[in-house]
């Protein structure tokens, strides 16, 4: 299967499929405690039919061209990945998201990738606008939605219960032409 080199460090963004499994599930338990501050499939993709029913959930969602799951691997181990969730072609509009385990932050790993997926989104699909949605007290996931050029719309108020909380939810967004005028600057070509 394809895989997209992300750099010179053993980066890769390739496709996570159920037929992944296995190696979803040793990914998830070596991270599921931090994956699951806010990520709910860390919490439901807990054996092998959970990891299999996890990603094929968003197998579907490819088939169907509302959503996909795109795992990130470092020096051939899987690490995290980005995802598009709320894919709608017609209204040129999607979400994307990610996670990663705790051995992969701080090495602009997602930034990476994230910018592979918007570039396809845009270009390729002709979506309008992306946005990236994270709970408030998530400064990581907030942090590279300003690294990405992202404009924050504004706060949803208590909109996510997660774990018995009501999490605020902070909406950042990214149009065509401000991601294509970021590009020919150059402005997303760091880390």
């Amino acid at each position: 299967m394809y895989a997209i080199p992300l750099g010179d460090d053993g980066a890769e963004l390739r496709p996570l499929e159920p037929w992944n499994a296995e190696e979803f599930l040793a990914h998830l338990e070596r991270g599921r405690e931090f994956v699951n501050r806010y990520i709910p499939f860390g919490a439901t993709a807990t054996d092998p039919a959970g990891a299999r029913a996890t990603l094929q959930r968003y197998a579907d969602m490819r088939a169907a061209d509302t959503g996909s799951l795109h795992g990130l691997w470092l020096d051939g181990r899987l690490v995290g990945g980005v995802l598009f969730l709320n894919f709608d072609a017609e209204a040129a509009n999607c979400e994307v998201g990610c996670w990663l385990e705790p051995s992969a932050t701080g090495r602009g790993l997602i930034a990476r990738a994230m910018r592979v997926l918007i570039d396809f989104a845009v270009e390729q699909r002709g979506i309008q606008r992306i946005e990236w949605i994270a709970s408030a007290g998530n400064t990581p996931s907030l942090n590279v939605a300003r690294r990405l050029g992202m404009t924050r719309d504004g706060v949803r108020r208590q909109a996510y219960p997660y774990r018995g909380v009501r999490h605020d939810l902070e909406v950042w967004s990214v149009l065509a032409q401000e991601w294509r005028d970021a590009r020919a600057r150059g402005a997303h070509d760091d880390h």
